[in-house]
């Protein structure tokens, strides 16, 4: 019979997953459809650290076609993204009680806010000084396709904003007991070698610069994670007492 039970609260579970996925996707749509009215002015606002788009080549005849759609899928994304949120925390918090949801989806707007502030950090710090390496680096003019410029800097922009919801990602997983703050801070020196993997990844260059620009916001990020999953921990200590004194 408890075989029985733990077999249906997984199945529900799975449906529940199932369906918070499904209106994710249909968020991300409906935000795709939208900007894919903007594309144009996006483009030209994009391409301004290059010097507007008469500075853009393109080669193949699908070319323009597939830049399109990749900044259509940007846009749309970053228009979605509380609804993502919404929808991803509305998932997490099944499990928790009332006022624990509410502190939960109180993270929504804290989550799209750190996204929006890792892409305008990778947009206006990053960017200009990465192509001022890349560009530079001979002294040569350089033809530069369209293509390869809108899909290095959308890779730039989603992953540095994914990057800057590491506080969050902390606090989450500290609200559940699954990390501890002490840990995290005893291994601040991996968190530096992680990072630095990760700037060689994700950088469009491995030049000590580049490695720099975003090594040291990340590891504030990560001082901060350390913070936010102390007070995360402190939180839970106190729902437990109050559960345990409510019993």
């Amino acid at each position: 019979m408890a075989m029985t039970d733990e077999k249906q609260s997984l199945l529900d579970h799975i449906e529940e997953l199932r369906k918070t996925l499904l209106k994710i996707l249909i968020g991300l749509v409906v935000g795709v459809v939208v900007a894919a009215f903007f594309v144009k002015p996006i483009l030209k606002f994009l391409a301004t650290p290059i010097g507007g788009l008469e500075k853009l080549h393109a080669i193949e005849v699908t070319e323009s076609v597939g830049v399109y759609m990749r900044i259509a899928l940007l846009a749309g994304l970053l228009l979605a993204l509380p609804w993502i949120f919404y929808q991803l925390f509305r998932f997490v918090g099944k499990g928790l009680t009332e006022k624990e949801r509410k502190t939960i989806l109180i993270a929504v707007p804290f989550a799209t806010l750190m996204f929006l502030g890792g892409v305008t950090f990778a947009y206006f710090i990053m960017l200009p000084a990465s192509l001022d390496f890349l560009i530079g680096i001979l002294g040569i003019n350089t033809m530069i396709r369209v293509k390869s410029y809108y899909s290095f800097l959308t890779n730039l922009l989603f992953w540095i904003g994914i990057s800057f919801e590491m506080p969050l990602i902390g606090y989450v997983l500290a609200r559940f007991g699954l990390l501890k703050a002490k840990v995290m801070l005893k291994g601040w020196r991996v968190a530096i070698v992680v990072i630095a993997i990760l700037a060689a990844v994700i950088t469009p260059t491995s030049d000590p610069v580049n490695m720099a620009i975003f090594m040291i916001p990340l590891f504030v990020l990560y001082l901060l994670s350390i913070g936010l999953a102390a007070i995360a921990e402190k939180q839970r200590v106190k729902t437990k007492a109050a559960t345990t004194t409510e019993v």
